[in-house]
């Protein structure tokens, strides 16, 4: 799908119906025909759009000729427990500002929208900024998700250890790698940007790139935290379980062995031979409560010992 989006100088963006000067061209999982269109219209490599569909492609910044490829990783939610990141890729010509996404992405809703102050198709620069600043919010606000459901997962793992409650770590676990694989890739593309000036900085751009790396490096350092609490806690959980399932294996054991105890006194007085009190018209009361304190002897000497 292929949308055509234009804004000037105190105009608001409104949508156009072909590839004029200055507008934003926004590609949302397209088809070969219009990959072609676009390339051929604008003189842009084929590669700039491809490599942007693809799902495993690294995140990167290069250039050919006067085109400037910008290639980022953003979150998107796959279900209820799970976070992936998918690429996004910027193409920057002349006269044109192009955007490349396999689905349709929640970071440019804002743009289309008109709720992104100081937006105009035609500031190429600010544009990409605005993108990558949009894009390192929406990491900050899925790691505070991620962090309350944490939250909610211990809360539920303190009063039983329940599969589901695991599995729900290890669903934040994982989404936290992908967060924490992608932020980084992102950083690095944001200062081989900076070093190599790929883009034409302008004054009014320098507050919004200062504010792009905070927020890049809060959400690096907030998931990289957020990972390392979980790992940990994880383990901690394993050694719990581990040593729960020794507690009750402890407690069966102790409890077969006292359990030893009436069953040897009762095969010796099985046997068929002449016994102690075979004679005695009470001598199977007085059997019971030689195995009853045997038995109790042994759990009060365990019970001393506290294995129990």
């Amino acid at each position: 799908m292929l949308q055509f989006y234009l804004s000037e100088e105190n105009s608001a963006l409104y949508e156009v119906n072909n590839i004029q000067k200055n507008c934003w061209i926004n590609m949302i999982h397209p088809t070969e025909g219009e990959i072609r269109q676009v390339s051929s219209k604008l003189n842009i490599p084929l590669d700039f759009i491809v490599d942007a569909l693809d799902n495993y492609e690294r995140s990167r910044v290069e250039r050919d000729e006067d085109k400037v490829l910008i290639i980022v990783d953003f979150p998107i939610m796959i279900n209820d427990e799970t976070y992936e990141t998918i690429p996004i890729g910027m193409i920057i010509t002349e006269h044109n500002f192009i955007t490349v996404c396999l689905k349709e992405s929640p970071i440019l809703d804002g743009f289309v929208n008109n709720h992104i102050k100081s937006f105009f198709t035609f500031k190429k620069t600010r544009f990409a900024l605005q993108i990558l600043q949009v894009i390192a919010s929406h990491y900050l606000r899925d790691l505070k998700t991620l962090n309350r459901r944490t939250e909610v997962a211990e809360k539920s793992l303190h009063e039983s250890v329940q599969n589901k409650n695991l599995f729900a770590l290890m669903n934040i676990e994982k989404s936290l790698v992908y967060f924490l694989t992608s932020l980084k890739s992102n950083k690095l593309v944001l200062d081989k940007m900076m070093r190599q000036n790929f883009l034409k900085m302008y004054e009014d751009d320098d507050d919004l790139l200062d504010d792009v790396i905070i927020e890049m490096n809060q959400a690096i350092e907030m998931a990289g935290v957020h990972s390392s609490i979980l790992s940990g806690m994880m383990d901690v959980y394993a050694s719990i379980i581990s040593n729960n399932m020794n507690d009750v294996m402890k407690f069966l054991t102790l409890f077969t062995i006292i359990l030893t105890v009436p069953t040897l006194v009762f095969s010796f007085y099985g046997m068929n031979v002449d016994l102690p009190f075979e004679h005695t018209p009470l001598a199977w009361i007085i059997t019971i409560v030689i195995s009853l304190f045997l038995a109790a002897f042994l759990a009060w000497i365990f019970w001393k010992k506290k294995f129990f």
